[in-house]
Protein backbone atom coordinates (compact mmCIF):
# COMPACT_ATOMS: atom_id res chain seq x y z
CA UNK A 1 0.00 0.00 0.00
CA UNK A 2 1.66 3.66 -1.04
CA UNK A 3 1.91 5.87 1.65
CA UNK A 4 0.15 9.02 1.94
CA UNK A 5 2.66 11.54 0.86
CA UNK A 6 2.95 13.76 4.13
CA UNK A 7 4.05 10.45 6.20
CA UNK A 8 6.44 9.50 3.24
CA UNK A 9 8.14 12.62 3.52
CA UNK A 10 8.37 12.41 6.99
CA UNK A 11 9.80 9.08 7.72
CA UNK A 12 12.57 10.31 5.04
CA UNK A 13 13.43 13.36 7.47
CA UNK A 14 13.48 10.30 10.10
CA UNK A 15 15.85 8.40 8.07
CA UNK A 16 17.51 10.86 6.93
CA UNK A 17 18.22 13.07 10.45
CA UNK A 18 19.29 16.17 8.27
CA UNK A 19 17.45 18.80 6.24
CA UNK A 20 19.84 20.89 4.29
CA UNK A 21 19.37 24.46 3.41
CA UNK A 22 19.72 25.69 0.66
CA UNK A 23 19.64 29.62 0.06
CA UNK A 24 21.86 30.59 -2.84
CA UNK A 25 22.05 34.21 -4.91
CA UNK A 26 21.25 32.65 -8.07
CA UNK A 27 19.40 29.46 -8.73
CA UNK A 28 20.95 28.65 -12.07
CA UNK A 29 23.70 27.09 -8.97
CA UNK A 30 20.93 24.65 -7.70
CA UNK A 31 20.78 21.68 -9.21
CA UNK A 32 24.79 21.14 -8.85
CA UNK A 33 24.70 22.23 -5.42
CA UNK A 34 21.57 19.50 -4.77
CA UNK A 35 23.68 17.15 -6.83
CA UNK A 36 26.52 17.75 -4.51
CA UNK A 37 24.78 17.08 -1.42
CA UNK A 38 22.99 13.78 -2.67
CA UNK A 39 26.14 12.73 -3.64
CA UNK A 40 27.11 12.16 0.58
CA UNK A 41 23.59 11.21 0.78
CA UNK A 42 22.22 14.34 2.27
CA UNK A 43 19.17 13.74 0.34
CA UNK A 44 16.23 15.86 2.09
CA UNK A 45 17.29 19.75 0.87
CA UNK A 46 14.93 22.67 1.57
CA UNK A 47 15.25 25.18 -1.36
CA UNK A 48 14.23 28.67 0.43
CA UNK A 49 12.15 30.95 -2.01
CA UNK A 50 13.87 33.40 -1.07
CA UNK A 51 16.25 32.92 -3.93
CA UNK A 52 15.27 34.24 -7.31
CA UNK A 53 13.43 32.22 -9.64
CA UNK A 54 13.73 29.47 -6.61
CA UNK A 55 10.07 28.10 -7.61
CA UNK A 56 10.89 27.93 -11.32
CA UNK A 57 14.12 26.10 -11.20
CA UNK A 58 12.54 23.70 -8.37
CA UNK A 59 9.52 22.71 -11.12
CA UNK A 60 12.56 22.67 -13.92
CA UNK A 61 14.87 19.39 -12.11
CA UNK A 62 12.48 16.99 -10.70
CA UNK A 63 13.12 14.96 -13.78
CA UNK A 64 17.10 15.67 -13.00
CA UNK A 65 16.99 14.35 -9.73
CA UNK A 66 17.90 11.46 -7.81
CA UNK A 67 14.76 9.39 -6.94
CA UNK A 68 16.12 9.44 -3.57
CA UNK A 69 16.13 13.04 -3.08
CA UNK A 70 13.08 14.96 -1.54
CA UNK A 71 13.34 18.64 -2.48
CA UNK A 72 10.80 20.98 -0.09
CA UNK A 73 10.87 24.59 -0.01
CA UNK A 74 11.51 27.27 3.22
CA UNK A 75 11.62 30.92 3.95
CA UNK A 76 7.60 30.17 3.15
CA UNK A 77 5.86 32.88 4.89
CA UNK A 78 1.93 32.93 2.87
CA UNK A 79 -0.51 30.65 1.66
CA UNK A 80 -0.27 31.97 -1.69
CA UNK A 81 3.66 30.88 -1.18
CA UNK A 82 2.96 27.80 -0.40
CA UNK A 83 0.40 26.73 -2.98
CA UNK A 84 3.16 27.78 -5.37
CA UNK A 85 6.12 25.86 -4.43
CA UNK A 86 3.68 22.93 -4.17
CA UNK A 87 2.50 23.49 -7.61
CA UNK A 88 6.74 23.69 -8.22
CA UNK A 89 6.84 20.27 -6.92
CA UNK A 90 7.90 21.00 -3.32
CA UNK A 91 7.29 17.94 -1.11
CA UNK A 92 7.47 19.76 2.28
CA UNK A 93 7.04 23.23 3.49
CA UNK A 94 8.73 25.35 5.67
CA UNK A 95 7.91 28.73 7.29
CA UNK A 96 10.42 30.89 9.83
CA UNK A 97 7.45 31.26 11.91
CA UNK A 98 4.18 29.28 12.39
CA UNK A 99 1.19 30.63 9.97
CA UNK A 100 -2.08 28.98 10.30
CA UNK A 101 -2.95 29.43 7.00
CA UNK A 102 0.18 28.14 5.35
CA UNK A 103 -0.40 24.89 7.42
CA UNK A 104 -4.25 24.46 6.55
CA UNK A 105 -2.82 25.06 3.02
CA UNK A 106 -0.23 22.46 3.29
CA UNK A 107 -2.44 19.83 4.46
CA UNK A 108 -5.21 19.84 1.86
CA UNK A 109 -2.32 18.84 -0.34
CA UNK A 110 -1.30 16.27 1.60
CA UNK A 111 1.89 17.83 2.04
CA UNK A 112 4.38 17.73 5.31
CA UNK A 113 4.49 20.98 7.06
CA UNK A 114 7.08 22.38 9.05
CA UNK A 115 6.42 25.61 11.40
CA UNK A 116 8.93 27.55 13.01
CA UNK A 117 8.90 28.92 16.64
CA UNK A 118 11.25 29.70 19.35
CA UNK A 119 9.75 30.42 22.25
CA UNK A 120 8.12 26.98 23.77
CA UNK A 121 4.78 28.92 24.01
CA UNK A 122 5.25 29.34 20.33
CA UNK A 123 6.49 25.82 19.60
CA UNK A 124 3.02 24.17 21.76
CA UNK A 125 0.70 26.73 19.67
CA UNK A 126 2.35 25.43 16.34
CA UNK A 127 2.33 21.62 17.55
CA UNK A 128 -1.57 22.14 18.74
CA UNK A 129 -2.22 23.23 15.54
CA UNK A 130 -1.06 20.31 13.62
CA UNK A 131 2.29 21.48 12.60
CA UNK A 132 3.75 18.11 11.64
CA UNK A 133 7.17 19.11 12.83
CA UNK A 134 8.44 22.16 14.61
CA UNK A 135 11.52 24.06 13.00
CA UNK A 136 13.38 25.87 16.37
CA UNK A 137 14.40 29.06 14.85
CA UNK A 138 17.22 30.13 15.16
CA UNK A 139 18.79 27.27 17.26
CA UNK A 140 22.19 28.68 17.60
CA UNK A 141 21.65 31.43 20.17
CA UNK A 142 19.42 28.35 22.52
CA UNK A 143 21.79 25.47 22.01
CA UNK A 144 21.23 21.68 22.90
CA UNK A 145 20.83 22.29 26.44
CA UNK A 146 17.16 24.41 25.40
CA UNK A 147 15.93 21.01 23.99
CA UNK A 148 17.00 18.68 26.20
CA UNK A 149 15.09 20.83 28.83
CA UNK A 150 11.99 20.66 26.66
CA UNK A 151 11.95 17.34 25.32
CA UNK A 152 13.15 15.50 28.29
CA UNK A 153 11.17 17.37 30.72
CA UNK A 154 7.78 18.33 30.07
CA UNK A 155 7.21 18.00 25.93
CA UNK A 156 8.57 14.64 25.46
CA UNK A 157 5.58 14.29 22.21
CA UNK A 158 7.28 17.08 20.09
CA UNK A 159 8.65 16.28 17.07
CA UNK A 160 11.83 19.31 16.80
CA UNK A 161 13.66 20.18 14.38
CA UNK A 162 16.54 22.88 15.31
CA UNK A 163 17.91 25.18 11.89
CA UNK A 164 20.64 27.76 12.29
CA UNK A 165 23.93 27.76 13.43
CA UNK A 166 23.78 23.58 13.29
CA UNK A 167 27.04 22.57 12.35
CA UNK A 168 28.74 18.88 12.15
CA UNK A 169 30.41 19.95 15.14
CA UNK A 170 26.93 20.10 17.35
CA UNK A 171 24.61 18.40 15.42
CA UNK A 172 25.01 15.19 17.13
CA UNK A 173 24.35 17.25 20.38
CA UNK A 174 20.96 18.24 19.08
CA UNK A 175 19.71 14.95 18.27
CA UNK A 176 21.01 13.17 21.37
CA UNK A 177 18.99 16.01 23.37
CA UNK A 178 15.90 14.63 21.05
CA UNK A 179 15.63 16.45 18.04
CA UNK A 180 13.87 14.40 15.76
CA UNK A 181 16.46 15.93 13.08
CA UNK A 182 18.56 18.83 12.20
CA UNK A 183 18.29 21.57 9.82
CA UNK A 184 21.80 22.80 8.20
CA UNK A 185 22.28 25.67 6.26
CA UNK A 186 25.67 28.07 5.99
CA UNK A 187 28.53 25.86 7.18
CA UNK A 188 27.00 22.97 4.76
CA UNK A 189 26.44 25.04 1.79
CA UNK A 190 29.26 27.49 1.86
CA UNK A 191 28.76 31.08 0.33
CA UNK A 192 32.46 30.84 -0.93
CA UNK A 193 32.40 27.43 -2.16
CA UNK A 194 28.69 27.82 -4.09
CA UNK A 195 30.77 30.97 -5.64
CA UNK A 196 33.99 29.37 -7.01
CA UNK A 197 31.60 26.33 -8.14
CA UNK A 198 33.51 24.10 -5.45
CA UNK A 199 31.02 21.54 -5.41
CA UNK A 200 33.43 18.92 -4.02
CA UNK A 201 33.71 21.18 -0.71
CA UNK A 202 30.43 20.87 -0.12
CA UNK A 203 30.26 17.08 -0.89
CA UNK A 204 33.04 17.13 1.73
CA UNK A 205 31.09 19.10 4.08
CA UNK A 206 27.65 17.17 3.73
CA UNK A 207 30.06 13.92 4.19
CA UNK A 208 31.30 15.61 7.80
CA UNK A 209 27.75 16.47 9.04
CA UNK A 210 26.47 12.83 7.81
CA UNK A 211 29.25 10.53 9.90
CA UNK A 212 28.69 13.34 12.69
CA UNK A 213 24.55 12.31 12.70
CA UNK A 214 24.99 8.64 12.13
CA UNK A 215 27.94 7.57 13.95
CA UNK A 216 26.45 7.95 17.50
CA UNK A 217 23.67 6.31 16.21
CA UNK A 218 25.42 3.21 14.93
CA UNK A 219 27.87 2.88 18.20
Amino acid sequence: MRLPLRVDTLQAIERQRVVAVVRLDDAARLLPVIEALAAADVCVVEVTVTIPGALEAMAGMKSKLDSRVVVGAGSVLDSETARLAILAGARFVVGPTFSPAVLSLCHRYDVLAIAGAYTPTEIVAAWEAGADLVKVFPAGSLGPRYLKDLLQGPLPQLRLVPTGGVTADNAAAYLAAGAFAVGAGGDLVQRDAVARGDYARITEQARRLVRAVREPQEG
